[in-house]
């Protein structure tokens, strides 16, 4: 039988947008099955520089550049501890775990500014949506996928229901850009939980936030902040939405969340007073929108490619948001897969699992930088703000930072960090040892 299209793409999120944009420009016929009607209520979103070039190629940037979001030209990290920290060999670590970086300080192939966009994401996947459209994909909203069938060694059959009705439909390929919902993990019961990590986010948005007044320089007031808490594996995320608008979020271990046995607006204040100065801003803001959850961050997949489909994006691996990766990996892995796609396509092959081992190589590689970066970040802060400060180290650390982790290359910075965290975690005398978190680095490469 002739399938409906050559590729199905489950989820309109950022992800699945930009994988049917690259099909459907390469000419292949494309169908988007979206469970919601954009624009729909979504975390703000901090963007990194690698995504610049997926937007670019995918003919996305024009728009985005268009829509007003704010400019982030770099990151900031700021601390209530008012310990001193022993150098122990980082000469410019600063006292109070603060630091900062800029963008500017390291050019990116294919970037071509020193900038990119903190994002309402309701709006930016709206725009990334309706680009896959104007590329010639099929956009079916408000329509949700409830089943699919392998069976056919020709064609998958999803099952798709819009209101009471079911809908079929058949294509030569499954896209499973589905986000946290991981559709295929749970059909074929390939979800894990992660090893390490298992965090939790309660969050919302504030009308009003000065900005200026957690900022230690002028340029810093539209930098994406982190803020550490002195609770151990906790931190809070600041971004900006709008000129007034500030997205701001409390992660922690969701075990927290369930000893605490409190509501979201409790558990957020909690955390949040444990940051004097974050608190102080935060009260003479208004906040415009009620507290949300987060939950189910951190996974993994035992295979993100199989005989006709291909996961990307949250469907495949979501860690954990402290770098803002989650866009970057949705638009990356999606620009990775999709070369995959095509150069299958247009050999005329077939798409087994085998077409798609570059994408599998690639994805697991980068992603697992990230994860023991972001691994070491938590069991260590300070090595984290050391590294940051060092001018040793500091370049690389910004690489990883811009999301710049494809290329295969490891961040010569990671082993530098595996080797002070291991003088650290074996020397209990060490003026670092108090520091060290509860979630330990991995000793393996992550599960996919």
């Amino acid at each position: 039988m002739t399938p409906d299209f050559d590729a199905i793409v489950v989820g309109g999120g950022p992800a699945g947008s930009t994988a049917a944009a690259y099909l459907a420009q390469a000419g292949m016929s494309v169908a988007v099955v979206e469970g919601a009607v954009f624009p729909r209520p979504h975390v703000g979103e901090s963007l990194v520089p690698a995504t610049t070039p997926v937007l670019l190629e995918t003919g996305a940037l024009e728009a985005v550049d268009a829509a007003g979001f704010p400019r982030k030209y770099g990151a900031s990290w700021t601390t209530a501890e008012s310990r001193r920290i022993p150098h122990a060999g980082f000469t410019n670590l600063s006292h109070d775990w603060a630091a900062k970086v800029q963008f500017v300080e390291r050019d990116q192939e294919g970037v071509d500014r020193d900038f990119t966009y903190h994002v309402d994401r309701g709006r930016f996947d709206l725009l990334l949506l309706k680009n896959a459209e104007e590329r010639g994909a099929t956009v079916f909203s408000g329509v949700r996928v409830t089943g699919v069938d392998f069976d056919d060694p020709d064609v998958v059959r999803v099952t798709a229901r819009l209101g009471s009705a079911e809908v079929p439909l058949t294509g030569r390929l499954l896209v499973d850009a589905s986000g946290r919902q991981t559709l295929l993990g749970r059909l074929l019961r390939m979800k894990v939980p992660d090893p390490v990590f298992d965090q939790y986010a309660v969050h919302t948005w504030f009308d009003g936030l000065d900005r200026s007044a957690l900022a230690s320089h002028p340029k810093e007031v539209d930098h994406i902040f982190v803020h550490f808490l002195p609770v151990k594996d906790s931190w809070v995320w600041q971004i900006p939405i709008t000129d007034t608008i500030t997205s701001v979020g409390v992660v922690t271990q969701k075990f927290r969340f369930r000893e605490a046995a409190t509501d979201r607006e409790a558990f957020f204040w909690d955390f949040v007073n444990g940051h004097p100065a974050l608190s102080a801003a935060l009260g003479k803001a208004e906040r415009i929108r009620p507290f949300s959850a987060e939950g189910d961050y951190s996974y993994a997949m035992k295979a993100i490619a199989g005989d006709r489909y291909v996961l990307i994006g949250d469907a495949a691996r979501f860690v954990d948001p402290i770098f803002s990766s989650g866009v970057s990996v949705a638009l990356n892995s999606a620009r990775i897969a999709c070369r995959d796609i095509v150069a299958a396509h247009r050999a005329g092959t077939g798409f087994g699992k085998a077409a798609f081992s570059g994408y599998e190589d690639t994805l697991r590689r980068a992603v697992s930088y990230w994860y023991e970066f972001i691994s070491i970040y938590y069991r260590l802060n300070i090595l984290f703000t050391a590294f940051v400060q060092d001018p040793r180290y500091r370049v690389d650390v910004l690489r990883m930072l811009q999301g710049d982790v494809y290329d295969g290359e490891e961040p010569k910075a990671l082993q530098a960090m595996r080797d002070v965290l291991a003088v650290v975690e074996g020397d209990p005398d060490h003026p670092w040892h108090p520091f060290l978190g509860t979630l330990r680095a991995p000793t393996m490469a992550p599960l996919f």
